[in-house]
């Protein structure tokens, strides 16, 4: 279809010299036989009309050819300096500082979080082992953990390690901790007769405690009577403050931090079980008056965060500004083929003028902008939103080491990984489309017939990260090992569901996803050593001989232009 394209094309420009030459002969002809002048000013503007229609045509060519050109060549063709290139090369370099001076700031506030709550479920929690869930099984050890969380916290300056103080104020009439009670309104089991009659409305009973009226002699809370017939859970709930010191390290004054704590013990399944855990929410903020000897108040990571910002955004404005060149330059190539050559043009080559790395770009500009201003918020203690800055920030920089392979695809040697990709890509969405339902089905099915069994099959996410890791060869014995033996049915079961799961997908459904990728990986192997096919852009374009080095590409104006101009 190309060749035949480009054939047509040549046809018609046969056909147009031999329509120059014969109005030139009748031209000459009327002017040798006297002809009116009237015929001979015809001719002549005939001429005229076909020769800037030709330079209409050839500057289109160069135009197009110049859009699709290299950074490289476009410097050779205009002799202007790449600073997109430059503008992209810089980005990358201070966006990834950006990251990592952002990355030692949040480790340091996690390790912060996660060592404190640590240290609260050792002082809170009676008898807590790391990894071992927490629970107890009679009324006499549920009230033990009560009380010894309530003195624990009471008696907190005296033996905690860390530097903690209470936070007042947060309860009725000024206190600090409450102890509360979750029951049902009405709430009678009989077991016996196989019976109850439950009010599903969940009435709540707290009373409330302050460290500075606390006294060995005070037992005000050891009179707190559960209903344990009834009971949905107990809860304690206080806050703390502390200071993260060690940020000093990084040349960063310290933040204030207030840990919102509560201890749930759980009994809403009435199982004679009570689970008990600890959760830890903290918030971050400005300290008051922080003096650091020797330490001076810099804004210099204020400073580089607004100059990433204004890189990015100047980057931003730049790849819009191609986006738009490709729309209208596609606009003004899909109207010459439609009014000279009455042809339309497809989408494929429309679609070749929008240029995705653009696109690319643009996304992880607007992502670095709004990380970079989140940041600003973090460091000046306005903001505590750590996580979604670092999403923000780790997308933009995933998305700008990505957009390097736009350059090596210039170089046809190391283009091979993205027309791999590219080729691949529709077989593999419709592959995964397909292998993905039945994985679905044994998600559901593991779910429901081994979840009560197997601890990885407790839930649909656990049943899918337990066979996306069977796929790959992880925990395939302690798979198989940890299936309860409660029944032969169940367990014959389970040995016939992973047998077939881990043969169907990683012999089978692994096999061709991966031959999926190689065979087109072979198919652009074998595409280098035959006729690349030629789209109509591409042999419309073809017809333009002007090499960057020619000159021809070049204005009146000259290699000279605006800052923005330049940026191509």
């Amino acid at each position: 279809m190309a060749s035949s394209s480009y054939t047509c094309i040549q046809d018609s420009a046969t056909e147009k010299d031999k329509l120059l030459s014969s109005l030139a002969s009748y031209g000459s002809h009327d002017l040798l036989g006297g002809g009116s002048s009237r015929s001979t000013g015809v001719v002549v503007s005939e001429l005229h009309q076909k020769q800037e229609e030709e330079e209409e045509e050839g500057a289109l060519r160069r135009k197009l050819k110049y859009f699709f050109m290299s950074p490289c060549d476009k410097y050779y063709a205009k002799g202007r300096k790449p600073f997109k290139l430059g503008l992209q090369l810089l980005k990358i370099i201070i966006v990834t500082v950006q990251l990592v001076l952002f990355g030692l700031s949040n480790q340091m506030v996690v390790t912060f979080k996660e060592e404190n709550t640590a240290a609260f479920k050792h002082l809170f929690l009676k008898g807590y082992q790391d990894s071992v869930p927490q629970a107890v099984h009679t009324q006499t050890e549920l009230y033990n953990r009560i009380h010894f969380a309530i003195e624990q916290y009471m008696a907190l300056p005296q033996i905690s390690l860390g530097r903690y103080a209470y936070v007042l104020g947060v309860g009725e009439n000024g206190t600090a901790l409450s102890l509360c009670q979750r029951y049902y309104r009405k709430g009678t089991i009989d077991p016996v007769n196989d019976t109850f009659d439950i009010d599903p409305h969940v009435v709540t009973d707290c009373i409330w405690l302050s460290p500075l009226n606390y006294s060995p002699g005070n037992i005000d809370y050891k009179n707190f009577t559960l209903k344990f017939y009834k009971l949905i859970n107990v809860t304690i709930d206080f806050q703390l403050k502390a200071i993260n010191i060690q940020t000093i390290i990084n040349n960063e004054i310290p933040d204030c931090y207030t840990f919102a704590i509560t201890i749930v013990m759980d009994n809403r399944a009435h199982s004679g079980k009570v689970k008990i855990s600890l959760h830890n929410q903290a918030s971050i903020k400005e300290c008051k008056d922080p003096n650091v000897s020797g330490h001076a108040e810099s804004y210099a990571r204020e400073f580089f965060d607004v100059l990433v910002a204004i890189v990015c955004l100047l980057s931003l404005l730049l790849c819009g500004r191609s986006i738009l060149r490709g729309i209208l330059l596609q606009h003004e190539y899909v109207q010459f083929f439609k009014h000279r050559l009455g042809r339309s043009v497809s989408w494929g080559d429309r679609l070749e003028f929008i240029n995705g790395w653009y696109i690319l770009l643009i996304v992880s500009d607007v992502f670095t902008i709004v990380g970079s201003f989140i940041k600003i918020g973090i460091e000046s203690k306005n903001f505590s939103s750590y996580d979604v800055c670092g999403i923000l920030l780790g997308t933009s920089t995933l998305l700008v080491w990505v957009g390097v392979i736009r350059y090596l695809s210039f170089f046809q040697k190391y283009n091979i990984l993205i027309v791999t990709l590219r080729a691949a890509f529709p077989n593999v969405i419709r592959f995964c489309c397909c292998a993905a339902a039945i994985y679905l089905g044994y998600c559901f099915c593991g779910w429901i017939v081994l979840g009560p069994y197997h601890a990885k099959f407790r839930s649909l996410s656990m049943v899918s990260e337990c066979l996306f890791s069977l796929i790959n060869g992880d925990d395939m014995f302690v798979t198989f090992a940890e299936m309860e033996q409660s029944g032969t049915l169940v367990w014959i079961f389970s040995q016939v569901y992973l047998y077939t799961f881990i043969s169907l997908f990683i012999y089978m459904v692994l096999s061709l996803f991966i031959a999926l990728i190689t065979g087109a990986y072979d198919t652009i192997m074998a595409q280098t050593q035959e006729q690349v096919r030629v789209t109509d852009l591409h042999a419309f374009i073809a017809e333009c001989t002007d090499t960057p080095t020619s000159g021809k590409f070049r204005g009146p104006e000259g290699p000279s232009c605006s800052f923005l101009c330049c940026c191509d």
